[in-house]
């Protein structure tokens, strides 16, 4: 078997494999790589050694058996033989659920988590959307702090497990989307700059050095992060990625990485013959990243649009503390302006940055699917100081208007696991570094943070408590009890809905038409035929909207036919959604 590894400053590179050791050769076609050749099996360990240092993991290492600091081990990933063929389900007319596979379940497991996806193919779902998996230090953690960019967290089940998740998510006809993290590697077990180049000190981020995309060296950076996002692609089936924070991905080269890893992307999608896309998460309001690369922008296939969530949040919750605030003071409009036009922030002054934020997006170029809509995801419910989900804060009847206006609004709705059943569990913030003096730091950080803005340190939970992930775990009897099951039944309603009226799915921005009242809290919105309306106030309004004789299709409370008049009648903390035929 052939091992190569890049170690542009190293003047000797020893393979150790299978406790054997051998010098490798420096590459005469490739300028820092070194290669050679060893006897090696599915699952032999290896390691790299340069000059005189110790034997580290492959930075590119398909599997860590041991952890981020232990040995690499071998993946030959034809041995896997896959059960279910795959042609793909695309992006237009998906509908997301992000899912932690450590707290999904009380195992934590991918197998386990496999055997809860029935649940979703039964909501109407079409797309499952995993939380980092990449290894991490100790056993649970979110994920954000991962080394080995091509390997599985051992603790979840590694390489097989994941292949054996897709496997049944592909049998129930979900699609699998996978968060990778390329803005920073984790502070421990990264030993990607023994290696070479891999930060750089020209930028930086809020997690120090920043990747290096553009500095020396980073041609062969970025072939790194192409080829392991290809390789998730590839290797496991999967049906796309959702890129972590691609703001700090710091860049001045020409040609952005972004853009070179889109296309490489869609070269892969035709050569595997089946969709494949990007999703990114972004705060810059900047419409080029969704933009096609033929028209100018950087071509990724989507974006979270966070904007959408604050406008809702703000309106739902009252809150106006930090980036909340202009969507605050917007209120209804706020949110009115998020579904006709995408961005809140499209070139407008934002207090809390103190400055102007964005640009107008085209409603011409850029169909409604390329932005994901949500009222909650685990950053917006884990970074709260107790992880509070919207159900610890609202009413059932402001629960299903929040579900009422994101599954039916024009862009690609995400769900967050539990929040269907309107889960009474929290999600908070935990990790398990090994490391004491990093744990340390994180709990201490973490504390001073929440208590800068009136919390005291004892109700802030302790992120390295086992409890804390402990809590976090979803309640799987919950569903089929009340108040949950109801909250369920209505979110398999919304959802066959969008299935059964095309309306729904229509990519047209610009069709969507907006109407609203400040004081007396109701919004509605209509697209094609499709007429939905929510009341925010625990009084019942009418609504003056011109529909008479509009068929009911669903109805949090009961909703009586409009009549000649066209004014719906709606109950108070309640949404319905008609038909005008």
């Amino acid at each position: 078997m052939q091992f190569e590894v890049w170690a542009p400053q190293a003047g000797r590179v020893t393979l150790q494999c299978d406790g054997v050791t051998r010098a490798l050769e420096r590459d005469p076609e490739r300028a820092g790589w070194w290669w050679g050749e060893a006897e090696a099996r599915e699952g032999s360990r290896y390691g790299f050694a340069l000059d005189d240092g110790p034997v580290l993991p492959d930075p590119r290492s398909r599997r860590q058996p041991d952890g981020p600091d232990g040995l690499s081990a071998v993946v030959e990933h034809e041995r896997y033989t896959w059960r279910v063929p795959w042609r793909g389900r695309p992006l237009p007319g998906a509908v997301l659920y992000e899912l932690h596979v450590g707290t999904y379940t009380p195992e934590g497991t991918l197998d386990a988590a496999a055997e809860r996806l029935g649940h979703l193919a039964e909501l109407g779902v079409t797309h499952v959307e995993l939380m980092p998996l990449t290894p991490f230090p100790g056993t649970h953690g979110w994920g954000y702090e991962g080394v080995s960019l091509w390997a599985v967290h051992e603790p979840y089940g590694g390489p097989e497990a994941l292949k054996r998740f897709v496997d049944r998510a592909h049998e129930l006809g979900l699609g699998v989307v996978l968060d990778v993290v390329h803005n920073h590697f984790g502070p421990s077990g990264n030993y990607l700059p023994v290696f070479g180049p891999y930060l750089t000190d020209t930028h930086h981020t809020p997690w120090g050095a920043a990747v290096n995309l553009d500095a020396p060296g980073s041609d062969e950076v970025r072939a790194f992060l192409i080829g392991s996002a290809l390789a998730w692609l590839r290797d496991y089936r999967l049906d796309g990625l959702r890129l972590d924070a691609v703001h700090a991905l710091v860049d001045t080269r020409a040609l952005h990485f972004l853009e070179e890893l889109s296309t490489a992307v869609d070269a892969l999608a035709g050569e595997v013959e089946r969709p494949l896309f990007l999703v990114a998460e972004s705060d810059l309001n900047d419409p080029r990243l969704i933009t096609a690369r033929a028209e100018g922008g950087l071509g990724l296939h989507a974006q979270w649009n966070d904007d959408f969530h604050h406008a809702l949040h703000t309106v739902l919750t009252g809150e106006a503390q930090g980036y909340y605030a202009d969507f605050a003071r917007a209120s209804l409009g706020g949110l009115a302006k998020t579904l006709s036009g995408g961005y809140f922030h499209d070139g407008s002054y934002s207090s809390f940055r103190e400055r102007h934020h964005g640009r107008p997006l085209d409603r011409t170029r850029v169909a409604g699917h390329r932005l994901l809509g949500y009222s909650q995801t685990h950053d917006q419910v884990g970074n709260r100081a107790q992880g509070d989900r919207l159900s610890a804060l609202l009413s059932p009847g402001l629960l299903a208007c929040a579900a009422t206006l994101v599954l039916t609004a024009p862009f690609t709705p995400m769900l967050f696991m539990g929040e269907e059943w309107a889960a009474g569990t929290p999600w908070q913030f935990f990790t398990d570094h090994t490391d004491p003096e990093l744990a340390d730091a994180v709990r201490r950080g973490r504390r001073r943070e929440f208590a800068a803005h009136g919390w005291k340190e004892e109700d802030v939970p302790d992120p390295q408590d086992p409890a804390t992930r402990d809590r976090s775990c979803l309640d799987w009897s919950e569903p089929e009890r009340e108040p949950h099951a109801r909250m369920l039944d209505w979110y398999r309603r919304l959802l066959a809905l969008r299935r059964e009226q095309p309306d729904l799915t229509d990519p047209d921005l610009a069709d969507t038409k907006v109407a609203y009242d400040e004081e007396r809290r109701w919004l509605a919105f209509r697209r094609g035929d499709v007429l939905v309306a929510v009341n925010l106030a625990p009084e019942p309004a009418e609504l003056p909207l011109g529909v008479p004789h509009a068929r009911v299709l669903a109805a949090w409370e009961p909703v009586p036919t409009p009549g000649a008049d066209g004014v719906v009648r709606l109950p108070g903390e309640s949404g319905v959604v008609l038909l005008q035929e």
